[in-house]
């Protein structure tokens, strides 16, 4: 597996006011809230082991202040350790930066513009919901009256 790196752990934590950073967000949320038998939280366990984070603290962290370095850095040594120990949660992660990293879950886009002078507004991108141009069209005056 690729490691997950704390940049781009931070870059997904500051995008999700994109549809795409927070459904990719979501995923790693709901991810790290995935039953870890060996504890959620830092501390030791009753026998004096060290407990193990699921990531899911270091993740609310991160998503409460995505450009700090050290709270990227944390949930990306949370997610590795946590991978290193459970190979069900790894193969989960594996799958889930997978598509993180293709940056289109529902597909690819490819936008192509060609023909000549476009009329009119061209958009290109995915995924838009009603957009709304506020145009008026104005024609030249000839000069005759």
């Amino acid at each position: 597996m690729d490691p997950i790196t704390a940049a781009a752990l931070a870059a997904l934590a500051g995008s999700i006011g994109s549809e795409a950073g927070r459904q990719t967000w979501q995923g790693l949320t709901a991810l790290v809230r995935r039953p870890f038998r060996r504890g959620s939280a830092q501390g030791a366990e009753d026998d004096g082991a060290p407990r193990i984070s699921s990531g899911e603290l270091e993740a609310a962290a991160l998503e409460g202040d995505p450009a700090d370095p050290l709270r990227a850095q944390a949930l990306a040594t949370a997610l590795g350790v946590r991978a290193a120990l459970d190979g069900e949660f790894r193969v989960l992660l594996e799958e889930w930066w997978r598509q993180a990293r293709s940056g289109s879950p529902g597909g690819e886009v490819h936008n192509s513009v060609s023909g000549g002078t476009q009329n009119g507004p061209v958009l290109q991108g995915r995924d838009f919901f009603g957009p709304t141009f506020n145009m008026t069209r104005t024609t030249g005056t000839s000069g005759q009256e």
